[in-house]
Order: C-alpha cells, then structure tokens, then sequence
C-alpha cells in the first residue's frame, strides 16, 4: 500500500515491451526495491495473480491449522 511505497518496499512485476520497460523502471523503483521483468504483456499480471494465490492459500492453510488446533 501507500506506507509500503514510500518506504520503496514494492514489488513490481511488469509485463511489456522490454525497451519501455527499461524506461519505466527508473521511476518504479522509487517506489519499489524488485522490479521484475516478466516478459511480454499481461505476463506480470499472471505473476501477481500466481504471487496472491500462493499467498491465499498460504492464509487458508493457516486459518484451517488455526480453527482445527481450536477445536481440539
């Protein structure tokens, strides 16, 4: 979010022509520590969607192991 980037935290995966890539990736990493180029576009997009999966089930494992330790 915003405290994140303005401690330059973000992660950006970016999908596009390289050349404008290279262009952008100056001004991303003002707000950014890892900036990745992912290929062509809409390849950063399914890095991110891949990326919040991993994390959601990564949460719901975590809330099933949580409810059941409860429950026992």
């Amino acid at each position: 979010g915003v405290g994140a980037a303005r401690a330059g935290n973000l992660t950006f995966m970016v999908g596009g022509v390289e050349q404008e890539f290279n262009a952008a990736k100056e001004l991303l990493t003002c707000m950014g520590s890892n900036v990745i180029y992912c290929g062509e576009v809409g390849t950063g997009q399914a890095a991110k969607i891949c990326n919040n999966m991993l994390l959601a089930i990564g949460m719901i494992g975590t809330a099933e192991a949580m409810n059941l330790g409860i429950r026992f």
